[in-house]
């Protein structure tokens, strides 16, 4: 009888491990270069919903130079919050030309609204105070968007 219960929790434990790892390969980001300046940034992309729902939730720590860009379907005064994310973030929107509307820097695990001031294409995270600890404001255009994936 014990063995059967060990046997049936081995069982569950392997089944709960393919599915989340059927999850997480679900969720798998692709990468792009991106550019900002003289600066080359590592993006993971967002463009699915579901990458997009995700975003950097749950991340500890992320590189310097390494964020995650959101490829939005549409162009609109996107908004972006910060629940279940343990990173403290600055955001810049960008218009569908690559230039930069606006930065926004937000704090981790709060639900306050982060909203593009007007209509944005894509919005690119990295650490906070990252663009404007290199000069990086609005106005500039960055690089690297064409190649970016459609939006699904």
């Amino acid at each position: 009888m014990k063995i059967r219960r060990l046997t049936a929790r081995a069982w569950a434990m392997t089944a709960t491990l393919a599915l989340a790892g059927a999850a997480l390969a679900q969720t798998a980001m692709p990468l792009a270069e991106l550019g900002a300046g003289m600066y080359r940034i590592e993006a993971e992309v967002a463009h699915t919903f579901q990458t997009r729902q995700i975003g950097l939730m749950n991340r500890r720590s992320m590189p310097v130079h390494r964020g995650m860009v959101f490829v939005f379907p549409e162009d609109a005064t996107h908004c972006m919050w910060m629940r279940n994310t343990y990173l403290p973030l600055s955001v810049a929107f960008v218009d569908a030309e690559a230039r930069i509307i606006n930065i926004e820097d937000m704090q981790p695990q709060t639900e306050s609204n982060h909203c593009a001031r007007a209509p944005a294409r894509y919005a690119l995270e990295m650490n906070i105070g990252w663009f404007a600890e290199r000069g990086i404001k609005p106005g500039d255009r960055l690089r690297g968007f064409d190649g970016l994936p459609a939006p699904r």
